[in-house]
């Protein structure tokens, strides 16, 4: 259940900052949260989570639900390597980064169910606690 979107026209940077924040989290949170980041790099992650999403579902018969981000990271790619003049002719470098970026889906595991947690029997004789006075 991967996914990899290669030659986005981001600096890898920029990309990581997102997909930190997505790193271990469900996909249905990810995807509710990316929504709401306002960054360029937010859009481009959701892009390629919803592909690793509709892979898993689709090819791999998954559950949306039972999905989670195991791996997310942004790698550099090419780069482009652009001047501007300056004065006295000149020429300052620009360099337009690219990045892939790669995501991997895993189930979740199955959660045993919770035993009950042992209760202490209660006692009849017990008193109860009396609440506190406050000091005068």
């Amino acid at each position: 259940m991967k996914s990899t979107t290669r030659y986005i026209k981001i600096a890898p940077k920029k990309l990581n900052l997102v997909a930190d924040m997505m790193r271990g989290l469900d996909v249905v949170k990810a995807s509710a949260m990316l929504k709401f980041i306002p960054k360029k790099a937010a859009v481009l992650v959701k892009k390629s989570l919803d592909s690793a999403v509709a892979n898993a579902v689709n090819n791999l018969k998954q559950s949306k639900e039972n999905l989670y981000v195991h791996t997310i990271y942004a790698t550099e790619g090419p780069k482009l390597k652009r001047f501007i003049p300056v004065s006295r002719g000149r020429a300052h470098p620009i360099i337009k980064r690219m990045s892939h970026l790669k995501i991997e889906l895993k189930v979740k595991a199955a959660t045993p169910a919770k035993e009950k947690a042992a209760t202490k029997p209660i006692d009849e004789n017990e008193q109860p606690l009396k609440p506190k006075k406050p000091h005068s």
